[in-house]
């Protein structure tokens, strides 16, 4: 008969616990279940046979975070193998919650883990009683430690490079697309309640940002005259549709409308621009942001397509682990399951139709050059994701790799093989790192050499200072005794 111990992991320490009968026990289990909540009868069963604390906090957090990954820490193994060795050559079984974890322990020091059965409920029951199972341990001392513990885990966890942070690149894509829809409803606002007034410039200003801008600098349009058509032209960008305004504000159909309204119309016009302007600024902030996280998938993708790639995997780790095929589709889930349901054609592609690829490519090529860009935005994906240095050179050969695919598609011409193109890629990034090596080598001899001449110069100066000082002491010495000398000659005269 096998002994049973069961390994619990805790915030402040490793323990081992032995479990009494375990063959009668194992053939119980309800009871064992309902003899889990009671300290008394639990106690009779199960009781601590070992227990190595955490030294620091520092080690309880780097043991805990090897636990989770499924890899036996070192204090873990160095505890079981001395536990281990003193029982000899009993049979043991340890029970584990972990099964990936029993197997790198069996695998390492050679005892048999289980990770079912009755040993699911004990660990329960461990956990339920750990505070009074062990000796000065107390339910405050548990928690204060399980506490930090969970802080400075999740801490470790949510921790990220902050200039390679793909959770801003989603956050700036979701909110780019709300603006597009906002900024496009209340242009439409601003078109039909400005158009009461002066219906005429919706056909001469089609641009919605442009017609914001012209209703907030015309508003009443009979005081529109010749003399602002410099300022007109500089908000329309064409001398011939200035004039026109002007000439249509004559003309106008319009209807007379009061100062309160024309406020309003103003007020809101004007906040149909800032948010045009934000907009703005938030496409070259995604632009910028791209530039750092994904680079290639910028170059080969473009920035609001690799973005929506990211977005809808969820991290560019996520868009990393999958396959081209599920790259292919991703975004168009609800046709792809409909079609399976009624079992017609599958979609040929999802969020990667908005690329200029597969708006260039022939109708009976579309869904080749789809899956010849899947492939690519997968490969581009995993490049960034696990290069160590951002470069773009990848994207770059990928992209062209796939203009040639579309120019073979449509001439025939053969494009080069992929693995003499990537042979050039991986030169290429060599060679640009060794410059960006050698450029930070430079910039770290200048810096230190400011420093030494700062250093010099300082110390220059304060040699200085220190002859200015001498030199100064030597005439205050020599001031008294010539003071001395007069004061002598007066006393003399007095005398006589």
């Amino acid at each position: 008969m096998s002994n049973l111990y069961v390994l619990y992991e805790h915030a402040a320490g490793f323990s081992l616990f032995s479990v009494k009968e375990f063959e009668e026990v194992s053939m119980f289990l309800p009871q064992v279940e309902s003899s889990v909540t009671d300290l008394a009868k639990f106690n009779s069963i199960v009781k601590l046979a070992g227990f190595a604390p955490f030294k620091t906090a520092i080690a309880a957090l780097e043991n805990i975070n090897a636990i989770s990954e499924g890899i036996v820490p070192q204090d873990l193994l160095s505890f079981l193998d001395d536990f281990f060795a003193k029982l000899k050559k009993k049979k043991c079984t340890l029970g584990i919650a972990d099964a990936k974890l029993g197997a790198a322990i069996t695998e390492a020091i050679g005892v048999q883990c289980s990770h079912f059965g009755v040993v699911p409920e004990i660990l329960r029951g461990v956990r339920f009683h750990f505070a009074k199972l062990v000796k000065g341990f107390t339910d405050k001392s548990a928690g204060v430690a399980q506490l930090g513990l969970g802080h400075s885990y999740s801490r470790a966890k949510v921790k990220f490079n902050v200039h390679r942070s793909d959770n801003m690149i989603i956050q700036s894509i979701a909110l780019l697309d709300q603006l597009d829809k906002d900024v496009n409803t209340f242009s439409m606002r601003i078109r039909e309640w400005y158009s009461y007034h002066f219906p005429e410039l919706v056909k001469i200003v089609p641009d919605n940002y442009m017609f914001a801008k012209a209703a907030k600098f015309i508003k009443d349009r009979k005081n529109l005259t010749q003399d602002q058509l410099e300022d007109l032209e500089k908000i329309v960008m064409d001398s011939a549709k200035a004039q026109a305004i002007i000439d249509a504000a004559k003309m106008s159909m319009g209807m007379d409308i009061s100062i309160v309204d024309l406020m309003n119309i103003e007020l809101f016009a004007e906040r149909v621009v800032k948010l045009s302007e934000y907009r703005k600024k938030l496409s070259t902030y995604l632009h910028n942001k791209m530039n750092l996280v994904a680079p290639n998938l910028q170059s080969l993708i473009g920035d609001q397509v690799g973005a929506r790639l990211i977005s809808h995997a969820g991290s560019l780790t996520n868009l990393a682990k999958y396959p081209a095929s599920t790259v292919q589709i991703l975004g168009a889930e609800k046709a792809l399951f409909r079609a399976l349901k009624t079992r017609s054609n599958t979609p040929k592609y999802g969020l990667i139709y908005h690329s200029s690829f597969i708006g260039r490519a022939g109708l009976k090529n579309k869904g080749r050059i789809s899956r010849f860009l899947a492939n690519k935005c997968s490969i581009a994906s995993r490049i960034d994701c696990f290069l160590e240095q951002p470069t773009s050179v990848f994207g770059e050969t990928l992209k062209q790799q796939v203009e040639d695919r579309l120019k073979f598609y449509e001439s025939g011409d053969v494009p080069r093989k992929n693995i003499e193109v990537m042979k050039e890629a991986i030169e290429a990034a060599g060679q640009e790192a060794a410059v960006t090596a050698q450029s930070e080598k430079k910039k770290k001899k200048k810096k230190r050499a400011a420093e030494d001449e700062g250093e010099t110069n300082g110390a220059s100066n304060g040699n200085g200072a220190a002859a200015e000082a001498e030199n100064g002491n030597g005439n205050d010495d020599g001031e008294p005794k010539k003071k001395k000398k007069k004061k002598n000659k007066n006393k003399e005269a007095v005398e006589a």
